[in-house]
């Protein structure tokens, strides 16, 4: 298969997989991840299983494509997008069934996990790398748009799926939306993801080396280039190099900084964005404003990545980070500390906001900024981990650390210290050429 160099992509095929993309996000995350908590209470209501269990069998499933994402990630840079998420896009559609067929507990467990098998291989990851691989430079505009897709998916879908529910069971919700998964990203994924791809693109060029990985990269350019001959013999090299080049780098300290600074300030900014009607309503706020509010967060989230693009070009990436995690515990401070007036907490939340929506892009394009797109599947995969570990753990984490301190606002100003403490730690994870993306 020939170099999918991105300078070789025609402006009509990017713009194919970036539509598809956008597509796709918006319809994976709106019914494999925000479709669930809108039949939660039917779920519970119709089975006799507490909010908590029901609850707990899809946050097993995200701590799944947690587990899953270094090994998917190691597959997509093998093989490239167009399989591994044609192939998750048909895994998502029959665990949604399983889901719905689920005669007891425990197959319903099992059937989430394997929803969250799917959603490593469908959501953003995965759709992550083919435009870092796909987009070169022009990968953060690429990322964003994506972003900005996704953004929206529970605004189209959370409200679809309440409709649904009106009018039949949630087991046949569950199959109706498992229908339209299937209906929209199969054929979109199989028919638009169809540039070539190749598992050594990106192994030499506008690669950042880190401290004992540096040596690794000559070998794998010499292993790269004996691949392309397609012998077995050079191909099983040219694995061997790969691999332990993510391994040197995933072991290296910038990399280990960088997991501390994506569990940190995920679990301080999900904990708090996602606590936000609770710790208002403590305050004394009605549900219904606290509703608006916490509304407001989402919007904060679109606006802050649309200004990610500008950020990227005028900031090294630890630099980046550190600035805009920082803002996000300043915000998170400012929320447990000041009672009014409402004004000051409704800007703190869309600040809040527009701090995780960054977030989401940071994590996006921290192996990329950091390392180059040498091996970015497999070690997109690795970073991708504490992101969803403390998306599983941030809402009940949240809520449990207001209850064993007292209140919500203390809570609150924990968490804007955890966040501030990985904004601290983000500058630990420059490499030895780190520069603001696309320099």
């Amino acid at each position: 298969m020939a170099a999918a160099d991105p300078s070789e992509l025609t402006r009509a095929e990017r713009r194919r997989v970036l539509t598809a993309l956008c597509i796709t996000q918006l319809t994976g995350w709106g019914i494999l991840y925000y479709a669930y908590p809108v039949m939660l209470a039917a779920v519970a209501a119709d089975t006799g299983w507490s909010t908590s269990t029901a609850f707990g069998a899809f946050s097993l499933g995200l701590l799944a494509s947690a587990v899953a994402a270094p090994r998917v990630g190691r597959l997509l840079d093998r093989v490239g997008p167009r399989p591994v998420m044609s192939w998750g896009s048909v895994l998502g559609v029959l665990a949604l069934v399983g889901v719905a067929l689920a005669p007891t507990l425990f197959w319903f467990i099992v059937a989430w996990v394997v929803v969250g098998l799917a959603q490593s291989a469908v959501l953003y990851p995965p759709a992550f790398a083919a435009l870092t691989h796909w987009f070169g430079p022009q990968r953060v505009a690429a990322i964003t748009t994506v972003t900005l897709a996704g953004g929206l998916a529970g605004t189209v879908f959370a409200p679809v799926t309440a409709v649904l529910l009106r009018h039949l069971s949630w087991q046949e919700t569950t199959v109706v939306l498992a229908v339209i998964l299937g209906a929209v990203t199969i054929p979109v994924h199989a028919l638009a993801l169809t540039p070539a791809w190749s598992r050594t693109s990106g192994a030499t060029t506008g690669t950042r080396t880190v401290t004992g990985t540096s040596a690794a990269a000559g070998t794998s350019a010499a292993a790269g280039t004996s691949a392309a001959t397609g012998t077995p013999e050079t191909a099983e090299v040219a694995t061997k190099v790969e691999r332990t080049y993510v391994r040197r780098t995933a072991r290296s300290r910038p990399f280990g900084f960088l997991l501390v600074v994506l569990a940190l300030t995920g679990f301080g900014l999900f904990g708090a964005t996602l606590n936000l009607i609770p710790m208002l309503t403590e305050r004394g706020v009605g549900h219904e404003t606290a509703a608006v509010i916490f509304g407001l967060v989402g919007v904060g989230q679109l606006a802050g990545r649309f200004g990610y693009p500008v950020l990227s070009r005028r900031l090294s990436a630890p630099v980046r980070a550190m600035v805009v995690l920082g803002f996000g515990a300043v915000m998170v401070l400012v929320l447990a500390v000041v009672e009014g007036p409402l004004t000051v907490l409704i800007a703190a939340s869309i600040g809040a906001g527009a701090a995780r929506g960054i977030y989401t892009l940071l994590q996006a394009t921290s192996v990329s900024d950091r390392w180059g797109t040498r091996s970015f599947g497999a070690l997109n995969g690795i970073a991708t981990v504490p992101t969803t570990a403390a998306m599983v753990a941030a809402p009940a984490g949240g809520a449990f650390l207001g209850e064993v301190v007292g209140s919500y606002s203390t809570a609150f100003a924990l968490l804007a210290v955890v966040t501030l403490i990985g904004a601290v730690l983000a500058l630990g994870t420059g490499t030895v050429s780190t520069r603001p993306s696309g320099l």
